[in-house]
């Protein structure tokens, strides 16, 4: 398992078109990856679920991957929003 803290800094926070963004990148790997935000964990391959969190500008979240490409999932993802 594979644990990464980021701050978000996208000036508009985890918007629509962010998410649909992280959702696909999360979505390429056979990865089991989850997004912790406050007392929250979503599937980061759920666009739903990262859309409910309603992440702002400046917080902090935390990404959770395990499986055999965790770290590059983690990576891309970590680019899109930190």
């Amino acid at each position: 398992m594979i644990t990464k803290e980021i701050v978000i800094s996208s000036t508009n926070g985890i918007h629509a078109s962010l998410a649909a963004k992280v959702v696909q990148a999360a979505s390429k790997y056979s990865v089991d990856i989850t997004l912790h935000y406050r007392d929250r964990i979503i599937d980061l391959k759920s666009i739903l679920g990262l859309m409910s969190l309603a992440v702002p500008y400046g917080e902090n979240v935390k990404i959770v991957a395990s499986g055999e490409r965790a770290n590059e999932a983690i990576k891309e993802i970590t680019k899109i929003l930190g």
